[in-house]
């Protein structure tokens, strides 16, 4: 079965909600915000697909701290997965997982590839 970590209200998630709904595959949700989000399972992303792709620098979480901050959180990969660990906002959304692969943001012609 798919798992699907993110926050609920974030427009990008209901995307994906929506797609996968509309594919009629069955999947779990993880919400961050009521949840959180251990390190290991944010170390194993990271493995898999890299920290730069799994730090959201787009939003407003990030934009929040000052350039010094946002310095220090780059320090090193451990600085990084506390920071996201302590601020999930700062993940990118969504995290969708299988059993095959680990697809991060929303892309529709991604998730088109999953099926029942």
């Amino acid at each position: 079965m798919l798992k699907i970590y993110g926050i609920k209200n974030c427009s990008t998630m209901k995307k994906a909600f929506e797609q996968l709904d509309a594919q009629q595959l069955a999947y779990d949700f993880h919400d961050y915000k009521k949840q959180g989000i251990d390190l290991d399972t944010l170390g194993q992303w990271a493995d898999q697909v890299g920290l730069e792709v799994l730090l959201n620098k787009k939003g407003t979480t990030w934009r929040k701290f000052s350039p010094e901050q946002q310095a220090e959180i780059l320090s090193s990969p451990q600085q990084t997965l506390q920071a996201m660990q302590d601020n999930p906002s700062m993940i990118k959304r969504p995290v969708l997982v299988s059993e095959q692969q680990i697809v991060v943001g929303f892309d529709p012609a991604r998730y088109a590839q999953f099926t029942g």
